[in-house]
């Protein structure tokens, strides 16, 4: 049923055909000529009409039974007085006036169009009109109305039938009164076809199998056989009635799709431009334009129609511009349509022919266009920046959207004004596209360039020209355009400098002015430090004046004392000390000084310490009452006389290397429980290097330092301020030169020492400001001068007179000349870590200052280091006096064994008090360290003692004295630098009276010696708690025996990485000490050694100077021994 598509304008032929036939008889009538008329020719006519309408009708019956019905359109039924967009007018013969007077006079009756054109005329072509034009469409209601009025004209038996065709299309039907049966049976008598029997409303045919429901339920089960009816159907019915599951592979043979050749068509019909014609208000979209045929039945009609006709869009209109080509190449790409699919409106117009008396007219259709008309793809051109209106496309798209055409309308103008202002030739619009941009864009807000991109169907070619540079000067106001755009780059160049001159300006004064505000700021603060600075240096004078006067009460009544290890050096110096907060944790034996019992000390920590740590020191301190009683079981507890903080600055700072007092002043935690332990008490700080904080922290806490002020310490601490000390106090030092600051003063200084010491082989270069042997290099000067021998003779030469200055002048110029040469190549700096190169060491040396020493011209070397006390009332005294040992280098000080066994102890103390007094007179008050070297002139074999160093610190040896002291309960006898313990208690009587004789033979030893050193490096210690550490040394006998007063005591310096600590051996001989730190050394590094896992240690290093020192004792002890023995009679 569906394969036969019929047309609806058939049904208007056939209703003309009886019009005409109703018009001939009403003429005859009209004549007279009555009797002429049979009832025959009457009946014949309506038989005509009754069986043509009535097959008509069963075929759209069929038809709309098996398709979908939708609304007519809304062009069918015009409203009186509508102008549609298919009006005509002649384009040859009427002027543009006329044509206007001709459209606004309306249309003419119906006979009118129907009137054929003059030979030779034109087709008609749609009307152009200037203005915009809305059309009207119907309401619902309307809409509604005109489909019942359809659906009666479809049906002639319908009771309304009669009535729409007279109402709508001015037909009256001839009432004729007889019956149905009456009129078949005359039919037949007259030989005429009888009228199919009326249609069955309703379905026709039986309902269809499908697939049953157990199939549906379980698919498992076996399909139903497929009968030959159901055959028939088609395998796309069995797909969907599930008679053929859908996913069954089916092969198709023969295959239905069938190739065959494209039909080729006449190029010379895509140039003809198809017309609209011009219709009557009620009869919108009907063609009227037909040619003049005799009657044909509608199978020949049918028959002669083609199936596929070419469709009228892919035939492009005339046009007056040279854009047809690429018209017509646009538009042939849209698919082609069926006679019944195609609209009336777009059909091509034919001329009429005159109407011949052997001719009838073809009846005019009835029905509107179909409603598959929203379907079409609405596109049209837009050449030079002007759309062509003309074309059917573009009224096609016009009528489509009329209810929406004010928004569509705004949108085309902004597509004209972007294509028309860029010079595009041509561009091809997709009027869909178009149209729900418009809905986007309703609201007055202009749409961007590539939102009106986007409905331009060759956007490819549009944007190429768009975006070509300079294209938007090609427009019709490109000159303009042009002009406006230079001008306005130019201002916008001049006005871009200007603002930007202008930035720089406001820049550069808000430069200038931050910075004279942060210079102003910053020299106020810095006013204000130095005025604070000043005030708290003037309170540290007051107190100490005071602290002086108060001395003698103050040592003998009950005091607290302060301790802050801090380092207070350089930022430089601390920079490069690794793990520095352990550095300045080396003294944890100033905890010792609870040995006083009106002393108790607050020891402020420079890193955490672990609950292993201070259980540790609790224990060792809680021995004071068994060290002094002799009995190990008499141990006490010390808590409350001794405090361990740590500021809470050093969380807030991990990775400043700051030192301590810096970090307690930040500290306000701190420094509040500091002051309230001290609260109505006797208390006074002791530092180690002073720094100016040390003043701020004295200032909040109100107590004295007991130490010089920071800036005379730093001064005299440096290596030239120590020779002036030494010069005012006439001890004898190393020949010298200080307070060197340029390359050429080093150069004159040191050809002038070397002219006056020719036979010093090594000279030490030292810079001022650093510490513990870091800032030292040597050079071997006679070795590699080349005037030497020459130098010698001339010594020799000129005899007692070679102190004389003009005797040494050829010497010094020679040697002047060949010492810069000798220095750069020889010279060589002792820390490697700190100063790789000699360049490196000589840029810091001639920044920082420095001096020039000669090394002591001997072999055998001996350094000794004395820690000397000037009380605030100016008393002063030695508190330890000890030579060193050396691990590292011959210049860093490793260890100290005490006391001092190298120099008579008068000369050593002779020197030392008068260093003593040269401080004093320069204001210096507290702990400091001087450094001795001792050696056997070569010449005169005679014992010289000269003066290196002074340290105005609390060193790390007197603290570890603190510690021998405490654990041994001795005393130094700083006269004979003897260090005496108090003899163990005798035992009982009985005891005594049996050995009487025994002791006065063997009398008691109460001297002791004492080795120590706060410098023990081992990386493996790290892999050993403290617990093991210690149960592996009893294991082997390292400890302390308290009745004895002798053996091994630690020092626990890292509490977390363990690496470092400290250790003191104390032993009755100077050997014994020696030879009892080699061995703990030794055993030490055994047991936490593996043969894979040595580690960093300098161990080895000091065992192998110790052995060296001991070497000579016990070889001259086994010769005493060899001696004393009794030869054999």
């Amino acid at each position: 049923m569906t394969d036969v598509e019929t047309r609806p304008e058939e049904v208007g032929k056939i209703l003309i055909k009886v019009q005409d036939d109703l018009r001939q008889l009403r003429e005859n009538l009209t004549a007279g000529d009555g009797a002429s008329i049979s009832i025959e020719q009457l009946q014949s006519a309506l038989s005509k009409t009754e069986q043509g309408l009535q097959h008509r009708a069963e075929q759209m019956l069929s038809q709309l039974n098996n398709q979908v019905q939708t609304l007519p359109s809304a062009d069918a039924i015009q409203p009186p007085g509508f102008i549609a967009l298919e009006t005509t007018w002649d384009l040859r013969k009427q002027t543009q006036g006329q044509q206007r007077v001709q459209m606004s006079q309306g249309y003419g009756p119906r006979e009118r169009l129907r009137q054929p054109n003059p030979p030779g005329a034109a087709p008609l072509l749609p009307l152009r009109r200037g203005e915009v034009m809305q059309l009207q469409g119907l309401s619902p209601g309307q809409q509604s109305k005109q489909s019942l009025a359809l659906r009666a004209v479809y049906n002639p038996h319908s009771q309304s039938n009669r009535n729409v065709l007279n109402d709508n299309f001015g037909i009256q039907l001839p009432l004729i009164p007889q019956k149905r049966e009456k009129r078949k049976s005359s039919q037949r008598a007259l030989n005429l076809p009888v009228p199919a029997p009326k249609p069955v409303m309703g379905s026709t045919i039986e309902p269809l199998a499908v697939l049953p429901k157990a199939n549906r339920v379980d698919a498992q089960l076996a399909p139903p056989p497929i009968s030959e009816d159901d055959a028939r159907k088609g395998i796309l019915s069995l797909i969907e009635r599930g008679l053929i599951p859908p996913a069954a592979q089916l092969t198709l043979d023969p295959s239905p799709v069938k190739h065959r050749i494209v039909p080729l068509h006449d190029p010379e019909d895509r140039n003809k431009p198809p017309c609209t014609p011009e219709v009557a208000p009620a009869l919108a979209g009907v063609r009227l334009d037909l040619v003049s045929k005799p009657y044909e039945s509608q199978q020949e009609t049918m028959a002669r129609m083609p199936v596929i006709p070419p469709h009228p869009q892919s035939i492009p209109s005339y046009s007056r511009t040279t854009s047809g080509k690429s018209r017509a190449t646009s538009a042939s790409s849209q698919k082609a349509k069926t006679p019944a699919t195609m609209k009336t409106y777009e059909m091509p117009l034919q001329p009429m022919k005159p109407v011949h008396s052997d001719l009838v007219l073809a009846p005019p259709p009835t029905t509107p266009a179909s409603g598959d008309f929203k379907m079409i793809s609405h596109r049209f051109a837009v050449q030079n920046g002007r759309i062509r209106d003309t074309t059917s496309e573009f009224l096609s798209f016009k009528q489509h959207y009329c209810l929406t055409w004010g928004s569509i309308v705004t949108m085309l103008r902004h597509v004209e004004k972007m294509l028309s202002n860029f010079a595009v030739p041509v561009a091809f619009i997709n009027g869909d596209k178009l149209a729900d941009l418009a809905e986007e864009f309703e609201l007055e807000i202009v749409p961007s360039l590539d939102d009106l991109l986007s409905c331009i169907v060759n956007r490819d070619d549009v944007e190429n020209i768009i975006y070509k540079p300079g294209r938007r000067f090609k427009g019709p106001n490109g000159r303009n355009i042009a002009s406006a755009k230079i001008q306005a780059t130019w201002k916008m160049y001049r006005e871009r400098s200007t603002y930007l001159e202008y930035r720089r300006r406001k820049w550069a004064a808000g430069v200038i002015a931050i910075s004279w505000i942060m210079h102003i700021k910053m020299a106020k603060v810095r006013h204000q430090l130095k005025q604070v600075r000043l005030d708290n240096l003037d309170a540290f004078r007051t107190r100490a004046k005071k602290f002086a006067r108060s001395w003698d009460r103050i040592k003998k009544s009950k005091r607290v004392v302060i301790h802050i290890p801090s380092l207070g050096l350089n930022r430089e110096i601390r920079d490069s000390i690794h793990d520095f907060g352990i550095r300045q944790n080396t003294q944890m034996a100033r905890l010792c000084d609870i040995r006083d019992p009106n002393v108790d000390v607050i020891f402020i920590s420079p890193v955490p310490l672990s609950e292993e740590t201070l259980q540790y020191y609790s224990k060792l301190l809680g021995l004071k009452s068994a060290i002094d009683s002799g009995n190990v079981e008499d141990q006490g507890e010390f808590a409350e006389r001794y405090k361990i903080i740590v500021p809470e600055a050093i969380k807030s700072f991990p990775t400043h290397r700051m030192c301590l007092s810096t970090l307690l002043k930040y500290s306000p935690q701190t420094m509040l429980r500091i002051k309230n332990l001290i609260r109505g008490r006797e208390a006074y700080m002791m530092t180690n290097v002073p720094h100016v904080d040390d003043l701020d922290i004295a200032n909040y806490l109100e107590v004295p330092i007991f130490a010089p002020e920071p800036e005379v310490a730093h001064l005299y601490s440096t290596k030239s301020g120590c020779k002036r000390i030494f010069a005012s106090a006439k001890v004898d030092m190393p020949p010298s030169e200080y307070d060197i600051y340029s390359l050429g003063l080093l150069h004159e200084s040191m050809a002038q020492l070397v002219t006056e010491n020719l036979l010093v082989k090594r000279w030490l270069f030292k810079l001022d400001d650093e510490f513990d042997g870091r800032g030292i290099a040597y050079c071997d000067i006679t070795e590699h001068l080349k005037c030497y021998r020459w130098a010698l003779k001339e010594q020799k030469r000129y005899g007692d007179k070679w102190s004389k200055k003009w005797a040494q002048e050829p010497v010094f110029i020679k040697i002047l000349s060949e010492i810069g040469e000798l220095l750069e190549e020889h010279s060589t700096p002792v820390n490697t870590k700190v100063y790789s190169t000699w360049d490196k060491f000589l840029t810091s040396f001639l920044s920082k200052g420095g001096i020039i020493e000669a090394c002591p011209p001997s072999d055998s070397i001996t350094t000794l280091t004395v820690d000397m006390l000037i009380e605030p009332n100016g008393t002063s005294s030695i508190i330890s006096c000890g030579d060193q040992i050396h691990a590292d280098t011959p210049f860093s000080c490793w260890g100290v064994s005490v006391p001092q066994a190298s120099v008579e102890p008068e000369l050593l103390n002779k020197c030392c008090f008068r260093i003593a007094d040269a401080c004093k007179s320069r204001g210096i008050m507290g702990y400091f360290a001087v450094d001795f070297v001792t050696f056997i002139d070569p010449h005169t074999m005679e014992q010289q003692l000269w003066a290196l160093d002074i340290s105005l610190q609390y060193s790390d040896s007197l603290a570890m004295f603190q510690l021998m002291s405490f654990v041994s309960n001795g005393t130094l006898n700083t006269r004979t630098h003897v260090f005496d313990v108090p003899p163990p208690k005798q035992e009982a009587k009985k005891r005594r009276r049996r050995l009487h004789g025994t002791d006065e033979d063997q009398p008691l030893n109460t001297n002791r010696f004492g080795v120590m050193s706060t410098r023990l490096l081992h990386t493996n210690l790290s892999v050993v708690h403290y617990s093991v550490f210690f149960q592996m040394c009893r294991a082997h006998g390292i400890g302390y025996d308290i009745k004895e007063k002798q053996g091994t005591v630690f020092t626990l310096i890292d509490s977390f990485n363990r690496e470092k600590l400290g250790m003191l051996t104390v032993g009755e001989t100077l050997q014994g000490a020696l030879a009892s730190f080699a061995r703990n050394l030794s055993v030490i590094h055994q047991e936490i050694s593996a043969p894979n896992m040595q580690g960093e240690t300098n161990f080895q290093r000091a065992i192998g100077d110790i052995e060296g020192i001991l070497g000579t004792t016990i070889q001259n002890a086994d010769e005493e021994e060899t001696d004393d023995t009794p030869e054999p009679k």
